[in-house]
């Protein structure tokens, strides 16, 4: 069975210096707070817990958005932690045995991506991948992770660098229990995300990937607003 975490430990700095005070889990995106979307969307694709980090001053009244929350398979600890790496580390420690789907908060997708994404993590870690990453094409960010893929869709490197065709990691993976085992290793040495996301790749164990067009990470304003357009305009067309 799948185990899903999401990572919202982080401040939100940049967020703050674009005038949004409110923490980056709790911006609202289509009237909700974020967390709360990316909860319900875990729950919804099957995930059998979810364990979501939050940052230890983030205030708890987020839970009257979703009265169901409490119902729910899930379970919110609060950190302080230095890096989303090392919140990644806390939250594999408290999850379930058995793989792992992890997104960082600020994550932002139409339903029908996450679902199609999720349905790609659990088949390439059936079949024996270390690791899933979401890759996507839609590069919008100040420090981007590129991925280049091999002919069958593997990772073969991941760089600050870009090499044709551009992609670059969408901050959502799929983790199978050995990865999980390098990532608790990897803590104790390595500085952050991107570090171990190379080293699995440089492991030589299989790192798939799954593309979707476009993922959107809420670091500035701009992109709030761009969610919260998109997501808007998809749920108009939806069935």
């Amino acid at each position: 069975m799948m185990q899903g975490l999401i990572l919202a430990g982080g401040r939100g700095a940049r967020l703050a210096a674009d005038g949004v005070d409110t923490p980056k889990a709790l911006v609202e995106v289509a009237g909700r707070p974020q967390v709360v979307h990316l909860i319900e969307m875990f729950v919804e694709l099957g995930c059998a817990s979810v364990i979501c980090m939050v940052r230890d001053d983030l205030p708890t009244d987020w839970e009257r958005f979703a009265p169901r929350i409490r119902q729910l398979p899930i379970t919110v600890r609060s950190c302080r932690t230095p890096s989303s790496l090392h919140t990644l580390a806390l939250g594999l420690a408290l999850a379930p045995s058995g793989p792992v789907f992890c997104a960082m908060v600020d994550t932002v997708m139409p339903a029908a991506d996450w679902r199609r994404l999720y349905g790609g993590v659990a088949d390439h870690l059936a079949v024996g991948a270390l690791a899933v990453l979401a890759v996507t094409p839609f590069v919008d960010d100040e420090r981007p992770l590129y991925v280049t893929r091999n002919a069958a869709g593997l990772a073969v490197d991941i760089s600050d660098h870009p090499a044709p065709p551009p992609l670059v990691t969408g901050g959502v993976y799929g983790l199978s229990p050995t990865a999980r085992r390098v990532a608790a290793e990897a803590v104790r040495t390595l500085p952050r995300m991107r570090a171990f996301l190379r080293l699995l790749v440089r492991r030589g164990g299989p790192v798939a990937t799954v593309e979707v067009p476009r993922i959107i990470d809420l670091d500035h304003k701009r992109d709030l607003d761009a969610a919260a357009a998109w997501l808007g305009a998809a749920q108009a067309v939806a069935p």
